[in-house]
């Protein structure tokens, strides 16, 4: 009799079931709380809300870098994954506790035939060899450099700080200049005062006169 309560055993279930599985293990990220915040003492996300932008940078950066786009993203998809399993460790948990990251992401793809396609992306983006790797890795910094410019902008001066910690983690010059647009850059700009800078003192509108 097999007494290892650690052993992920999947043999029992079919592959759309795991699959059924894996969507619902993912859904979890959206209830997995990114818990650095609680140092920084303002704002918060959960992973997935992490991940999917992430992702959307990662795809950008390889764009403009010339590299794959889609592999770039690909990793940064599935970059945090495992953490449904692990839930997320800020630094300060990192001094105590310990994952094991690759082992959580495989037994989460078991059954489910996505393994083949998957773990070569974590491995490529651990080793960190690849330009799309680099890229994925800033994408994750730049995600957290953006959430931090939000943060300063509301008047939370210890972002500053942060965010010269994590520029300081970039890998590429693609990913520092994003990165220094970013921080340059008000967060609200986008919506307050663009396409027309004017919409605000516009009284609602009226039926044209006929």
């Amino acid at each position: 009799m097999d007494d290892d309560c650690s052993r992920v055993d999947t043999s029992g279930r079919d592959r759309l079931t795991r699959l059924a599985d894996f969507v619902f293990e993912a859904g979890m990220l959206r209830k997995t709380p990114r818990t650095g915040y609680q140092f920084l003492g303002t704002g918060a996300e959960n992973v997935a809300e992490h991940s999917f932008r992430t992702a959307l940078i990662a795809f950008m950066l390889a764009e403009h870098a010339g590299a794959d786009p889609f592999r770039a993203m690909g990793m940064a998809v599935f970059h945090d994954l495992h953490e449904a399993r692990t839930a997320d460790f800020n630094y300060v948990n990192k001094l105590y506790n310990t994952t094991d990251a690759r082992r959580a992401l495989s037994d989460a793809l078991a059954g489910t035939g996505l393994a083949d396609a998957v773990m070569p992306l974590h491995d490529e983006l651990e080793a960190a060899e690849t330009l799309e790797a680099r890229l994925a890795q800033d994408a994750d910094q730049i995600d957290l450099i953006a959430n931090l410019k939000e943060e300063l902008d509301l008047g939370n001066r210890y972002a500053e700080d942060w965010i010269e910690a994590a520029m300081g983690r970039l890998r590429t010059e693609e990913g520092r200049t994003l990165a220094k647009a970013i921080a340059a850059t008000d967060h609200a700009e986008w919506w307050f005062r663009a396409p027309d800078r004017e919409w605000w003192n516009r009284k609602k509108s009226t039926p044209p006169k006929e």
